[in-house]
């Protein structure tokens, strides 16, 4: 693409980047950081981020080379070519961004129920979740230039009451209560990491932006660098203050909606209310955009072949049908799954997926002028996080390694059954 015709500067690429990563993440998973780690939830955090900028590099090393909306699914197949591990990631990614949307909206409940007063009854929490992914889908449908134009002003919006909640908090916090006595075991404390790895989940957006930003081999490494370690800082200060702020049995005692409380000692109760405002608008865009992006993704990846041809239409330029499965599939999971659950599975997902991108940028290092041992580095650190995580979860929380293994499941037998049933001849039909 000519340089005339590409729009987004250096600035556009780094907002995509923080708005992909600090979406409903940290909102959901910080009182999960708190409960394993205890006072080094900011070292936690720092251990994810590295994970992250880690990855980051084959990112953006594999945007510059191929610059392609399809972003992780077109950097996958140039390392290993059309075959069963390739089209079963693009399937798991897909799935991926569904358990996303469930903790999105599992979050938007938790902050929600605090306006409520009193006793809540569990039917709150699922009429949030369901209102809060329909309305979502609903302005999908209707227009998804809506989307796109109202994300810069949320994420500048939602970045600065974090840095207002930072300052104004710092002062209150205690340094004893972030000191290394009350620290858990470095086992307990990455595994903390791995468990909120999710609220990182985001800065993979920039590479399907690649097509428009200007200046690509420059801006590109640039906005997955600067974004990276910008959302790193911003996590471990919001870890500090909330640790070092708020006595932990009240964190525990309101885990789903930790940050609020972390406000509390220095605004008060209109504090507490500015963060779970905050908290409700960051959810929402997030699942907003997630369902923006995840739909776009199934219909490129409906025509390219690799999921079902209805997928692959649209009115309007909008994926209609793409946005009510993804929808529905959102509601299955966002209400029959707990918090918790849903973090480890998304994290266990965008982990297994980082590390087989990982492996392709390594594979393809010449091609993309990648350094082989930082690769390597890479490559061992997201796949160690990954076994990390997934030995933790299997000793303290079976079901989530059970639906996880599902999802995998389900990725590779949907690709031996469609690959071999329907996509050979959607091939032969429209090449032959």
């Amino acid at each position: 693409m000519t340089q005339q015709h590409r729009s987004m500067g250096l600035l556009g690429a780094i907002s995509i980047g923080i708005g992909g990563m600090v979406g409903g993440g940290i909102f959901a998973v910080l009182g999960e950081a708190v409960s394993l780690a205890h006072g080094a939830t900011a070292v936690a955090f720092l251990f994810a981020g590295s994970v992250a900028l880690l990855t980051s590099y084959a990112y953006a090393k594999f945007s510059v080379t191929y610059q392609n909306r399809g972003g992780t699914v077109v950097f996958i197949d140039h390392a290993f070519g059309h075959n069963l591990l390739s089209s079963s990631v693009n399937v798991m990614l897909w799935l991926s961004y569904l358990v996303t949307i469930a903790l999105y909206a599992s979050a938007f409940a938790a902050y929600g129920q605090t306006f409520f007063p009193g006793e809540h009854s569990p039917w709150l929490a699922h009429i949030l979740i369901s209102a809060v992914i329909i309305f979502a889908a609903l302005i999908n449908v209707v227009s998804a230039s809506l989307v796109g134009k109202s994300e810069l002003a949320i994420v500048l919006i939602k970045v600065s009451l974090l840095i207002l909640i930072i300052v104004v908090s710092l002062p209150y916090v205690s340094m004893d209560k972030i000191a290394p006595a009350h620290w858990e075991s470095p086992l307990a404390i990455i595994t903390a990491g791995m468990i909120i790895f999710v609220a990182y989940e985001g800065f993979e957006l920039i590479a399907n932006a690649a097509e428009d930003i200007k200046n690509p081999s420059s801006n590109l490494p640039k906005a997955f660098y600067i974004s990276t370690v910008l959302v790193i800082a911003l996590y471990i200060l919001i870890s500090i203050v909330t640790v070092g702020v708020v006595p932990e049995a009240q964190l525990m005692q309101a885990k789903d909606y930790a940050l609020a409380f972390a406000a509390k000692p220095a605004l008060g109760d209109i504090g507490f209310t500015i963060v779970s405002v905050a908290a409700l608008l960051s959810t929402f865009s997030a699942i907003n955009a997630t369902i923006y992006g995840n739909a776009r993704l199934g219909y490129f990846l409906a025509k390219e072949g690799e999921l079902p041809q209805l997928l692959g239409t649209e009115k309007r330029n909008i994926p209609s049908f793409d946005i009510w499965v993804i929808t529905l599939f959102s509601l299955l999971l966002a209400n029959t799954i707990e918090l918790t659950e849903i973090a480890i599975i998304g994290s266990a997902g965008f982990l297994l997926i980082f590390a087989i991108v990982n492996i392709a940028a390594y594979k393809q290092a010449d091609a993309i002028g990648g350094s082989k041992p930082l690769l390597l580095l890479a490559t061992l650190a997201s796949i160690a996080a990954l076994i990390t995580l997934l030995v933790y979860t299997y000793t303290n929380n079976p079901k989530a390694i059970l639906v996880f293994s599902v999802f995998i499941l389900i990725s590779i037998a949907f690709e031996l059954i469609y690959g071999r049933f329907v996509r050979k001849h959607f091939l032969q039909r429209n090449y032959h």
